[in-house]
């Protein structure tokens, strides 16, 4: 729960109406529904989601259908961290898309963060603007609340997921589309387009629409029309996304009015369609680090008994033997060598690009660590039997495409990504990294960029455009008083 200002809260509007205002109510509604799709899904998958396409209606409508989708996310609460919503408008109309002016909303349950790093990231795109009228009295954003905050429900309240919330007005689907992209984010990322089918026909028009509707989504179609589906201009969109990203789709569940609520004679005369779908990236796509350079635990510890025996070398400690000079340590690699001492640092050298061989790295970069680091005195003899060594090898750096800082700081996976911060700044060259373990002193992208900067030498809100910005993976070996 965000301790926020009431004034900077968007209220719950539709509290008694789409679901119930008593919160003990309402947690007992969105649970039973939770229990009935996960006792209900037929096949348990391990894939996460990055896309949840999920309708907006009454609970007493609804509610099996978005479960249907929200169990999806079971296995993955300590992954996702922020979740942009994106839903038609239906009570307002206005051209472009609409955020909101608030800092976070409410419902019985307690509040949401509006994520203001994600509303950064779209600064600078004309289409996108803050109106407080859109949201209002908005329900297609409102309904999915209570269902992440039972989702989420265990976690400690500084980890509860922040929102992005949009709702789309008069634009075109390939506007949407670029906001989808400027906010895709890593696996921390999930995205819910908030849609219905059809609205008020029969029950067996609804039932022959919806299916073609449905097939449309399943094939990556992006002609979905309005009378297809209220939020086609958002759906087209991550159908586009999709389809451009190889996405896999799955059809999680459908059903309309008639089939709930409405199931009397007369109701199934004007019906409204619901379905939800997942959409997954490819699993088997190649990680950052392709698995064939893997290090495997042996060769980790011949790199931590070599770094070794170049520290006391270094510093005139008793001599140790080096490793056999095998192929693998010929092969050109990037590294790092951290000391520390007691858990606190006492010197850290490394190479950012691969220009000597791994064996020839780790040698140098120990003795570096150990003489060379100016932040620290020299190791002495002593000290080198007692330290603590890690070794880290780098993967090839990454450049990271971004519109803005916020944009670049979106796309930072933290405690897995090692930063490096270059730029120019008359004719001056200035750099500086961090290895993915500065993450636990750092755990905000926004701190961690500061401290990159400073590092660096430059100010803390220092930004231009000659920044780049590249992110790479580590592999670290190391134990205690190695």
């Amino acid at each position: 729960m965000s301790n926020v200002s009431s004034m900077m809260v968007r209220p719950a509007a539709l509290a008694g109406s789409f679901y119930a205002a008593d919160p003990v109510a309402l947690m007992a509604d969105v649970d039973a529904y939770l229990r009935d799709a996960l006792s209900s899904n037929a096949v348990v998958t391990s894939k996460r989601p990055k896309i949840l396409v999920i309708p907006h209606a009454g609970y007493m409508y609804s509610g099996l259908v978005a479960a249907k989708a929200y169990t999806r996310l079971v296995s993955d609460v300590n992954t996702i961290s922020r979740v942009v919503l994106i839903s038609p408008a239906h009570r307002e109309y206005f051209n472009g898309i609409a955020l909101p002016d608030c800092l976070a909303f409410s419902t019985p349950l307690g509040t949401m963060a509006v994520d203001q790093l994600g509303v950064a990231v779209l600064g600078g795109l004309s289409d996108v603007h803050c109106n407080a009228l859109a949201h209002e009295q908005e329900h297609a954003l409102e309904v999915h609340l209570p269902f992440l905050q039972r989702v989420f429900k265990d976690l400690p309240p500084t980890r509860q997921p922040s929102i992005v919330p949009l709702i789309v007005g008069n634009i075109s689907a390939l506007v949407v589309s670029q906001v989808i992209e400027r906010l895709w984010g890593n696996e921390q990322t999930l995205i819910i387009i908030s849609t219905d089918l059809s609205h008020f026909h029969s029950y067996t028009q609804a039932m022959t629409m919806d299916s073609e509707t449905c097939q449309k989504v399943l094939h990556y179609q992006t002609d979905i029309s309005s009378v297809q589906a209220c939020g086609a201009n958002p759906l087209n969109a991550a159908l586009h996304q999709a389809r451009l990203r190889e996405l896999q789709i799955e059809q999680l569940a459908y059903c309309n009015s008639g089939d709930t609520g409405g199931n009397s004679a007369q109701g199934r005369e004007r019906v409204v369609g619901y379905a939800s779908f997942a959409m997954y990236e490819d699993v088997n796509k190649p990680p950052q680090t392709s698995e064939s350079s893997l290090l495997d635990i042996d060769q980790g510890n011949q790199l931590l008994a070599l770094a070794k025996a170049s520290l006391h070398r270094a510093t005139g400690a008793p001599e140790l033997p080096f490793p056999v000079q095998e192929d693998w340590l010929e092969v050109p690699r990037a590294t790092f060598v951290t000391l520390s001492k007691e858990g606190r640092l006492r010197g850290c050298i490394g190479s950012l690009l691969a220009r000597r061989s791994l064996g020839e790295d780790v040698l140098t970069n120990a003795q570096s660590a150990a003489l060379s680091d100016t932040r620290f005195t020299p190791v002495t003899a002593d000290e080198a039997m007692t330290l603590e060594i890690e070794v880290s090898v780098l993967s090839e750096p990454v450049p990271l495409s971004f519109a803005n800082e916020a944009h670049a700081l979106w796309q930072l996976q933290p405690f897995r990504d090692g930063v490096i911060f270059m730029c120019e700044e008359f004719g001056r060259q200035y750099h500086s990294t961090f290895l993915p373990m500065v993450w636990q002193q750092f755990p905000d992208p926004v701190q961690l960029m500061t401290q990159l900067k400073l590092k660096a030498g430059l100010s803390a809100n220092y930004w231009s455009d000659s920044v780049k910005i590249y992110t790479y993976r580590v592999q670290a070996f190391g134990h205690s008083h190695a």
